[in-house]
Order: C-alpha cells, then sequence, then structure tokens
C-alpha cells in the first residue's frame, strides 16, 4: 500500500461523517471539548464518546464507539495512549476507516495495527484543531 501525504490522509479523514470524539470532555479547557467544538463550530455532525458524561456541548455522549447510533466516518482519539490502543481495536471491529490520534495520544503499536487493517491514520504530524480552524469563543 503506498503511503498518502498527509493533505491527502486529511482531506479523507474529513470527507466524510459522521465523526466521534473518543475522550470528549464536558471542560472546556481541555482538547477532548475543544475537538468536540471545532466539529460543532463548523456544523458537522459529531458524537462525544466519554463513559462517565451523560451530554457534552448539549449533545448526548456514549460510553463507546459500539454504542454510538451509527458507525462514523472516522474518529477523533484524545486520549491517554494506553487508551488508544483499545479505541484503535473497537475501530478495527467497527470497520471505521479513519483514525486522527491528537497529539499526546499517539500509540505507536496501534497506529501500525490500524495501518495494517488498512484504516487511514493521522498521528503525530497533525492537530485537527489547526486543520480545521478552531476559535475559542463560548458560543454554545
Amino acid at each position: 500500500m503506498t503511503e498518502t501525504s498527509l493533505p491527502e490522509r486529511i482531506t479523507a479523514f474529513l470527507d466524510g461523517g459522521p465523526h466521534a470524539v473518543v475522550g470528549a470532555s464536558r471542560n472546556r479547557d481541555k482538547y477532548g471539548n475543544k475537538v468536540l467544538r471545532v466539529y460543532l463550530q463548523h456544523e458537522r455532525p459529531v458524537f462525544p464518546v466519554n463513559p462517565t458524561a451523560d451530554v457534552i456541548e448539549g449533545l448526548p455522549a456514549f460510553a463507546d464507539l459500539a454504542s454510538l447510533p451509527e458507525t462514523p466516518h472516522g474518529v477523533s482519539v484524545i486520549t491517554p495512549p494506553e487508551v488508544t490502543a483499545s479505541v484503535v481495536d473497537e475501530a478495527i471491529r467497527l470497520g471505521i476507516g479513519h483514525i486522527w490520534m491528537q497529539p499526546g495520544a499517539e500509540n505507536q503499536q496501534a497506529v501500525e495495527l490500524a495501518r495494517q487493517h488498512g484504516i487511514n491514520v493521522i498521528a503525530g504530524d497533525a492537530c485537527i484543531l489547526v486543520a480545521m480552524g478552531y476559535t475559542e469563543r463560548d458560543d454554545r
């Protein structure tokens, strides 16, 4: 399989929907909340995934990817690296084709496993907040 360029991988990730944010947070200062909000700022369908929250930014939160009402096109991962591995395992089981590991969430074994399963992976080289143009505002 030929490795595609970062811009091509980003385009492929963003070209579909919906997306899920694993590690979504109720705390607006955390990246798990900011990543969720960048999808909302761009009016993109998104599911927050957090096993300890019921609602985040006015959206129902889900315990895991398998609990979502539909399989997402892509998953933004904002979790500790050891949790990222289990997120990738679940994404593989569900047939999710795109995973974006935010800086700090990367797990090299999980990256390699995802790529072995044909998943478009963005890890270690880009932040979705920059790619999508996140702005800090209190509009929700």
